[in-house]
């Protein structure tokens, strides 16, 4: 298998609208493409893809189902601040690290969002550039 890089993370979402309300205007996440029942979101490289729920979806943190995204930002704490004034909720607030600040708010059907601001230090990265925390 000559795996190139990671294309998209597919999320099944309680209600389409809602969930790309959330990532486009409240995360920030561009609309690349919507039609009919699936909305693909990002910037460069890997994109969100967001695709109704065929039956009830776990309605406890994405702990319980394995599913974290991350997000690289400039300044965590401007962040954290406007997601708080948009009422979104924080699961884990900033914490710091060797490699950078760390943060998880919760989306709509709370899928965690790792919010990751790197260390100007250098600490260690992930592969393709990424970098951010998993909870625990």
């Amino acid at each position: 298998m000559n795996i190139k890089h990671l294309g998209s993370v597919i999320i099944a979402v309680s209600n389409l609208e809602k969930s790309v309300q959330f990532y486009s205007e409240i995360i920030g996440l561009p609309v690349r493409n919507k039609r009919g029942d699936w909305a693909e979101l990002g910037r460069d490289g890997a994109t969100v893809i967001l695709h109704p729920a065929s039956r009830p979806i776990n309605t406890g943190t994405s702990i319980e189902n394995g599913i974290v995204i991350g997000l690289v930002v400039g300044d965590i704490e401007s962040a954290v601040q406007e997601l708080k004034s948009k009422n979104v909720s924080i699961y884990r607030e900033t914490a710091i690290h060797k490699a950078g600040k760390n943060c998880i708010v919760l989306d709509p059907d709370k899928y965690m969002i790792s919010l990751f601001e790197p260390s100007s230090e250098g600490g260690p990265q992930q592969a393709r550039g990424f970098h951010g925390f998993a909870p625990v």
